[in-house]
């Protein structure tokens, strides 16, 4: 679990609260409250509310490797979110792995120190519905975001970007990489994290669906997992470039992924002979379109995402499920070559 500093204006009154007891108390206990605030300053704690009246709460959220650039984009907006509300934030998942079996007990873990709302991004829509059912009977509220759990009944609001429609604007970029013309035969492939991860399910979707109606002579011809692992989608890509010589293009579908891919791809020299589109604006990322190894990304935007799920918890607490909003999309960004060095930064995600 990860915690997060203590604002300054907190930090300013214990100071003068300090200055009060060392004034009135003899020297053991001037040790001692000393000991206390040095203690209390190494955990997390709240700020004041920003609303007058309304409760600190405490918001734990779990998402599915913290290592990944997004999920650090991510917590950029929980914590100056939570820090603006004055509530506390609880922020844990696995180091690296995407993975439900390492996920679930962290859930557990969370759970267990009664939070007054849990932000969940289920890996796996059936695997985590447990959790949510545990949440709800605990009577802690459950906010989704980026992917949800199948039943959708007891999450307060599901918050995500548009993720079919990013899968289409990345066929549209593939079609367009290749030199797409009617006729012709191309074969691509799609690198994912997992095959039941609700973003990675709708974008392939969007993907294959775009080709099917706009560009039909391009197959999806393979697709392999890593977990959110570069290294075992750099591993995939090299089977396959290996596998299909005559490969046209690569979809990577997150932003391990396209990690993973550009570095196969740049080291058997084929930046530029096979076409890489990429899901998230992680800033490596972004600094290879410039130099031709990724043809577009697509860009979300997860710090504001992360902003909602924490506002929806304020929401749902001080005024009730009613005045929340089921389902939040957010749009994408596309980034290519034609992209402004302005926007480029603007949509660059921030850790």
């Amino acid at each position: 679990m990860t915690t997060e500093d203590r604002p300054p204006a907190r930090t300013q009154r214990r100071v003068t609260a300090m200055k009060r007891i060392i004034q009135t108390v003899g020297a053991v206990s001037i040790a001692t409250s000393l000991l206390l605030v040095a203690s209390a300053c190494s955990s997390t704690t709240t700020a004041t509310p920003s609303t007058p009246g309304a409760k600190s709460l405490t918001i734990a959220f779990v998402m599915g490797a913290e290592a990944d650039p997004f999920f650090k984009a991510m917590k950029v907006g929980a914590t100056a979110e939570t820090s603006a509300n004055g509530d506390k934030l609880i922020w844990q998942g696995d180091p690296s792995l995407y993975s439900p079996a390492t996920q679930i007990p962290i859930v557990d873990q969370v759970l267990a120190q009664k939070p007054d709302c849990l932000v969940l991004i289920p890996t796996d829509p059936d695997a985590l519905q447990a959790s949510v059912a545990k949440a709800t009977a605990a009577k802690i509220p459950v906010v989704n975001v980026d992917t949800h759990v199948t039943d959708l009944s007891n999450v307060v609001s599901f918050i995500t970007g548009d993720n079919t429609q990013g899968g289409a604007a990345a066929a549209d970029q593939m079609a367009t990489a290749i030199g797409y013309k009617a006729g012709g035969s191309y074969k691509v492939v799609a690198g994912l994290t997992s095959a039941t991860a609700t973003t990675n399910v709708d974008r392939l979707k969007g993907f294959e669906d775009q080709l099917a109606a706009k560009y039909p002579g391009v197959t999806v011809v393979d697709t392999a997992y890593s977990q959110s692992q570069p290294a075992t989608a750099n591993s995939n890509v090299s089977n396959w470039l290996t596998k299909y010589p005559d490969l046209a293009g690569i979809f990577a579908i997150d932003g391990t992924n396209a990690t993973g891919a550009s570095s196969a791809l740049q080291a058997k020299g084929l930046t530029g002979k096979v076409a890489l589109i990429g899901y998230d604006a992680y800033k490596t990322n972004v600094d290879l379109i410039a130099k031709g190894v990724f043809t577009a990304l697509i860009a979300q935007n997860p710090a504001e995402e992360a902003k909602q799920a924490i506002d929806a918890c304020q929401s749902f607490i001080q005024t009730g499920k009613s005045s929340i909003a089921a389902k939040v999309t957010l749009p994408n960004i596309t980034m290519n070559k034609d992209t402004s060095a302005a926007d480029l930064t603007k949509y660059t995600y921030v850790q």
